[in-house]
């Protein structure tokens, strides 16, 4: 029995195998009328009446705009092997997350008539498979490794025009506009850069016109969508690499902001920047490219490189197992320091909603990112995954995107993915049509998703969606649509999801609970919100806030808190987070008869000081002259490692530190990582 093939080999000429509607719809007489009748210099009659989809049309226009010959008969090349070879070690990290994809399609295309294409931003081949005979032929018309096919090149192609529009494309023969590409056929699809969503390359089916099929696109999409998960996590790998690079360094610079840079040149990270005078500055933005980082270039080269705009107080190249892999760049303190107010962002009401107004509050540094990272995403229109402990404010923010979007009356739909049965929560989401299952609304219903079109549909607890479920809801969101529970019809939607969860979603990924390309797909933007226990000041911002609020609700006066309250309340981890101040703060507004709030008025938990840890400070012998703060801190991380038998993560949520606090804690004490 021969190899299951994508295509049948009926689709060869000859084959007896019925045409396809689109087929159907294409004709070549009329087609190839028009094309003469546009490189003649004659405009359409009847636009809305012509045998040529609008964005062929269009191409063509620009083709002719840019004095592409219409009698051209290949391509381009690049002809020089050190060219084209320094070309693909440029893409290397392109072609390396194109491997996997290729390599599961190749024996599908080996005797299917066709060839799979992998170009760079520009249209440049880099990679080609398929079937043998057709990579021959393709070399004729310079369709190989080198070979140039974006419109200026050539004119309309699917590998060009799907970089021009930035859409997935196909291109059937006579459609192409140069005569001696139009015995081929071609789908070409962009893969966007999971990072900033720039078109970095384009996936692309070709082969002779028998081949042709519409869904041949889909094939083509599902690639190019298997390479940007590769791709993000490729990213992902590189920002560790990258922070423990840097944590690794000798270099400590406590006053300043640091940027770090990936071996590109562009921001991975950034920390310590001052709220008012660096995140409004775009060229500051995570994401931007502030040069060309190269391995030979040393750090009086690399601070040469940088735009005048940038003041560096330092440069510091890092490297891991022997490479270069970015660089960490130390801005200026600011000239004038003061001290800053808390940052505030006020979220006004929905239209018709019986809500109060919402506050954000903090001036921490991880706050003001979080803050300024959700922000971007809702201008960007992009999928946000928002990570945080329980009470941390999860919601807040998914309100911050939506208050950000365009539409002033953009919907906003919530479904708490924990709440609702596993056999309920499909029909919620995607709605259903009379008689789906038992128990179905008469007439039907529709789902979150079409309630959101047009607004945000946020997802809470999103790792507790069920395991089968997750492949429908990957599909919604790939093609913007869906279908209802016993439905066929496709329903388009537009929307921005925002997915939420307090548990750690890439140890599910790992342990099988959460689908992997689901994951990347609904993390292009990720936002951390922070634990209060690492906010400093902001508890007692929020205990101010919160103080007015209450008073103005039961209409008394404001509490006053003693010193020791105040300081106690600052050195409290507060496991429950912002609700658990917030709930504190109210519990005494209501039991009060005082205005005064001593330490006898705070429950046991914050009075008691249990470090959580098997020991305490007062078990060492005062007169031991080596007891000091150091030893004992060395002692917590070394008895919290055993505890989470070396979990770094839970090390750190445990002694309530961040990560990057952890790690130089370690190399500082000397403390072996296992």
């Amino acid at each position: 029995m021969g190899r299951t093939s994508y295509f049948q080999r009926q689709h060869k000429p000859g084959g007896s195998s019925s045409p396809d509607p689109a087929i159907a719809e294409y004709r070549e007489d009329q087609t190839r009328q028009a094309w003469e009748d546009i490189v003649s210099g004659q405009a359409l009659a009847d636009p809305e009446a012509s045998p040529v989809r609008s964005e062929i049309a269009q191409s063509w226009q620009r083709s002719l705009n840019l004095g592409v010959d219409a009698k051209k008969q290949h391509s381009r090349k690049i002809e020089a092997e050190d060219d084209l070879h320094r070309l693909r070690r440029r893409n290397a990290c392109l072609r390396r997350a194109a491997r996997a994809a290729f390599s599961r399609l190749a024996p599908h295309l080996a005797e299917a008539n066709a060839i799979l294409i992998l170009t760079d931003k520009d249209g440049v081949i880099i990679d080609a498979i398929g079937d043998h005979s057709v990579l021959d032929e393709g070399q004729e018309i310079h369709l190989e490794i080198g070979g140039i096919w974006n419109e200026d090149a050539i004119g309309t192609n699917g590998i060009g025009t799907a970089l021009k529009t930035g859409k997935p494309t196909y291109v059937h023969a006579a459609e192409h506009f140069c005569q001696g590409v139009q015995s081929w056929t071609c789908a070409g699809v962009p893969i966007f850069d999971p990072f900033d969503r720039s078109v970095i390359g384009v996936v692309d089916l070709s082969g002779p016109p028998a081949i042709f099929r519409r869904h041949n696109i889909a094939l083509v999409v599902a690639a190019a969508r298997e390479i940007e998960i590769a791709l993000a996590e490729q990213q992902r790998e590189e920002r560790t690499v990258l922070l423990e690079a840097f944590l690794n360094s000798d270099v400590s610079r406590p006053g300043n902001g640091v940027l770090l840079l990936d071996k590109v040149g562009r921001i991975l990270y950034r920390r310590g920047l001052d709220a008012r005078l660096h995140l409004p500055r775009p060229e500051l933005a995570v994401g931007k490219q502030l040069l060309t980082l190269s391995a030979s270039m040393s750090d009086g080269d690399i601070a040469a490189a940088l735009p005048p705009e940038i003041e560096a107080d330092g440069i510091e190249r890092l490297e891991y197992e022997g490479r270069l892999r970015g660089a960490a760049l130390f801005l200026k303190p600011s000239p004038s320091p003061r001290v800053r107010q808390e940052e505030t962002v006020r979220i006004t009401p929905r239209p018709n909603v019986q809500e109060d107004e919402i506050v954000i509050i903090g001036n921490a540094p991880k706050m003001l990112e979080s803050i300024e990272l959700a922000e971007r995403a809702a201008t960007a229109g992009v999928t946000v995954l928002i990570q945080g402990e329980t009470g941390t404010g999860k919601e807040l923010f998914a309100r911050l995107v939506h208050s950000r979007l365009t539409r002033k009356d953009a919907a906003y739909v919530t479904v708490n993915c924990a709440a609702i049965s596993k056999e309920l929560i499909g029909a919620e989401l995607f709605g259903h049509v009379e008689g789906a299952f038992t128990g179905a609304l008469r007439g039907g219903k529709a789902g979150k998703f079409e309630q959101a079109d047009g607004g945000v549909l946020c997802l809470d607890e999103i790792g507790d969606m069920p395991l089968e479920l997750q492949p429908y809801l990957l599909r919604a969101l790939e093609q913007r649509a869906v279908y209802r529970i016993g439905d066929s019809a496709r329903r388009p939607v537009n929307v921005q999801l925002v997915a939420m969860t307090n548990r750690n979603l890439r140890d599910d990924v790992e342990t099988g609970r959460f689908r992997r390309d689901l994951f990347y797909r609904i993390g292009i933007v990720a936002i951390e919100v922070p634990p209060l226990r690492e906010r400093g000041t902001d508890v007692l911002a929020l205990l101010e806030h919160f103080n007015l609020a209450f008073s103005q609700r039961f209409d008394n006066a404001p509490l006053r808190f003693s010193p020791q309250v105040l300081d106690r309340l600052q050195r409290y981890r507060w496991p429950g987070n912002v609700r658990e101040l917030r709930n504190l703060v109210e519990r005494l507004h209501l039991l009060k008869t005082t205005g005064e709030v001593g330490l006898t008025d705070l429950p046991g938990e914050i009075l008691e000081t249990p470090d959580g840890l098997g020991f305490s400070v007062s078990g060492f012998d005062s007169g031991d002259s080596a007891v000091n703060l150091e030893n004992v801190e060395a002692m917590a991380i070394r008895r919290a490692m055993t505890a989470e038998k070396g979990n770094l993560t839970r090390v750190a949520a445990r002694l309530g530190i961040s990560r990057p606090t952890l790690y130089r804690k370690i190399k500082q004490y000397g403390i072996p990582r296992d």
